[in-house]
């Protein structure tokens, strides 16, 4: 019994750490008890500006059950402006984006990306950037490492 306290205190503490959001769904199934929902985790990044535009804010990425659904709030950003997960950092990204985003519009989009582990994503080396506009696609204004919270 020691153990399983135990082994509970520890996984809580480290998910507590890692600053993730895990949630169950609880709904009634057909005997009037409650069935638990699948698990979600969610990590919010910070997105920095870059090239002295000004435009920062934060990506929050959340699993849900085997899709990834990326939400993106910037200050500062007006407009349609594409946004990509690339493979890389802020200061190194591969150019070919691994995930197209939503354009967002006047800084904010809603992407889900189908079949993406959140997971996935936080063991590799990812990041988040945001262009200038859809006619200046080469300008970076905003960028943010994927990385696990700690």
């Amino acid at each position: 019994m020691k153990q399983i306290f135990s082994t509970g205190f520890v996984l809580g503490a480290v998910l507590a750490t890692a600053s993730l959001t895990v949630a169950q769904t609880a709904s009634p199934d057909a005997m009037g008890g409650m069935k638990m929902g699948a698990m979600k985790m969610s990590q919010t990044i910070k997105i920095d500006a870059q090239n002295g535009s000004g435009e920062h804010g934060t990506a929050t990425l959340t699993q849900s059950g085997d899709d990834l659904i990326v939400k993106l709030s910037l200050a500062g950003a007006s407009g349609m402006q594409p946004d990509h997960i690339h493979k890389g950092t802020c200061d190194k990204l591969d150019p070919k984006p691994a995930y197209p985003l939503d354009t967002l519009s006047d800084g904010t989009s809603t992407t889900t990306l189908k079949g993406v582990k959140l997971s996935d994503l936080l063991a590799g080396t990812y990041a988040i950037n945001v262009h200038k506009s859809t006619t200046d696609i080469k300008d970076y204004v905003a960028c943010g490492n994927l990385t696990a919270a700690k």
